[in-house]
């Protein structure tokens, strides 16, 4: 038997190409407005299985220059989130010792959740707090101390597997729902795309340098004019009034419209936040929040990668085409519905 040691070859860390990104428009602009301004509260990602939701967060750490991409496993523990304090330390030398957690660790970069939805709440609500802050506290015996972790956060769910609760889907500062294509056209796209990139990364990444460097680039001054782009008196009216047609609970979604059109603004080089930079970006922020008994969104023709955002389908339609019938004069009255198909949209918020 030889007594060799046989080479191990290191896997390759390459992150596929976040230009080579086929048919997720939506999830490509939420990922790179969160990226311009993390502090909107990261994004999440609803969608069956097999529809580039991990893919597309690696993508975009690549895009962050040494930024790190950190992953919260399913078994994690609060103080693995956000770190403790060695208060055995001060018996010996005097000194507290912070042991940091993975908050820390992804600082500057991203972190990324899958199947956030399966966590135990307290969970997730310390790491949207963190998310939203940039500031990580650890507390301990009543001391505590605090430490900069500014990331961009990634959350993703089936939600065929659970859904969170309202008030943690509220922390969320975007949302993007995903679908399986249903175009056979885009469908060859995105498997060639993979196909390729499998067989030699190296290539596909040669392919798209010059378009990730740019995009590189368009980040890195994106974030720099960010702080320079003031609203106009008609832009923050523009946001109250679509978070009142939503029928949203509190202000965050007004604040995260406005800030998502701003980064938006700066991600396309320009100097003016206008009304129509939040009608762009309104459906990010509403999509989650949205009230069961709000209007329908009056949104853009929707790209093939989506389905309708008001968890209603096609039954609003077909409900206002209805004779009268035998309901006569009553009015209409709300009828309960259980979900037999879940489309992948996001559920209405209960009222």
């Amino acid at each position: 038997m030889s007594s060799e040691t046989p080479e191990l070859q290191a896997a390759s860390a390459a992150a596929f190409p976040f230009t080579a990104l086929v048919g997720y428009a939506d999830l490509q602009r939420a990922l790179l407005l969160a990226a311009i301004d993390p502090g909107m509260g990261g994004v999440l990602i609803s969608g069956p299985r097999g529809t580039a939701k991990s893919t597309s967060a690696r993508a975009l750490a690549a895009l962050l220059p040494q930024a790190p991409f950190v992953t919260l496993p399913l078994a994690a523990s609060l103080e693995q989130l956000v770190g403790t304090l060695n208060l055995e330390d001060v018996l010996r030398d005097g000194a507290v010792r912070l042991a940091p957690g993975l908050v820390a660790r992804a600082h500057g970069g991203v972190l990324y959740v899958d199947e956030v939805n399966l966590l135990p709440d307290a969970l997730v609500d310390a790491l949207l707090d963190v998310a939203a802050s940039g500031v990580n506290t650890v507390e301990r015996d009543g001391i505590s101390r605090q430490h900069a972790a500014r990331f961009v956060l990634v959350g993703t769910m089936n939600p065929e597997e659970g859904e969170l609760r309202p008030q943690l889907l509220d922390r969320f500062g975007l949302s993007v729902a995903l679908a399986n294509p249903g175009d056979a056209a885009q469908r060859q796209a995105i498997v060639r795309a993979r196909l390729a990139f499998d067989a030699d990364p190296q290539a596909l990444l040669a392919e798209h340098s010059a378009a990730q460097a740019q995009l590189i680039d368009r980040l890195a001054a994106a974030r720099s004019a960010l702080a320079g782009l003031p609203w106009s008196d008609a832009v923050v009216q523009h946001a109250a009034q679509l978070a009142l047609a939503a029928g949203v609970d509190g202000i965050r979604a007004d604040l995260v419209m406005l800030r998502a059109a701003r980064a938006l603004v700066a991600l396309e080089g320009r100097d003016t936040v206008g009304v129509h930079d939040v009608d762009a970006v309104a459906e990010l922020a509403l999509a989650h929040r949205r009230s069961e008994h709000a209007s329908p969104p009056q949104a853009p023709a929707q790209s093939p990668a989506q389905t309708p955002r008001n968890g209603q389908g096609s039954g609003t339609a077909s409900n206002e085409a209805a004779p009268d019938g035998d309901w006569g004069a009553l009015p209409p009255q709300p009828q309960g519905m259980e979900r037999v198909k879940n489309t992948g949209a996001w559920p209405p918020k209960k009222a």
